[in-house]
């Protein structure tokens, strides 16, 4: 695969599952709303896809790639962000929505598991300490926007 579509797949899919199961489980907890979270999610991936584009456009041009390069890592940032938030909306809509959470946060920590396993292998390390890090991060992602949630909710709501 082409460096340039690797780097933005890959980082238009972490940052779909980061961002979006903090709002999601932010906003869970902060309102209890399905229309809510439905509504942040559908958000997050436009908003955010587009931001994430952007911003990968402007490292890969920062970094003196060709155009076609740049463009390349930017709509598939795009894609992949815009893409895989749009996942975190089937539970949701198709379950209640605390069942939509717990499995929306095992569908998105199994994706960066797998994602990490074979950006890992690839490049020839391990990949059981990448993994515990990246878990680690969504673990406290989803833990400090949960109690954010419900500290919106109880001293703002």
């Amino acid at each position: 695969m082409k460096n340039s579509l690797k780097i933005g797949i890959c980082f238009g899919i972490t940052s779909g599952i980061i961002t979006t199961l903090g709002l999601m489980i932010g906003l869970e907890s902060g309102t209890s709303s399905q229309t809510v979270v439905l509504g942040g999610i559908l958000t997050i991936a436009i908003a955010d896809a587009f931001s994430d584009a952007l911003g990968i456009h402007v490292s890969e041009e920062s970094q003196g790639n060709s155009a076609k390069e740049v463009w390349e890592s930017t709509i598939a940032t795009f894609l992949a962000k815009f893409l895989f938030a749009l996942t975190f909306t089937i539970p949701v809509i198709f379950l209640s929505l605390g069942t939509a959470m717990i499995v929306g946060i095992a569908w998105g920590l199994t994706v960066l598991c797998v994602l990490t396993y074979i950006t890992s292998t690839a490049e020839k390390e391990k990949p059981w300490w990448p993994i515990f890090e990246h878990l680690l991060t969504a673990i406290v992602v989803i833990t400090i926007t949960h109690f954010v949630g419900d500290a919106v909710s109880k001293y703002l709501g």
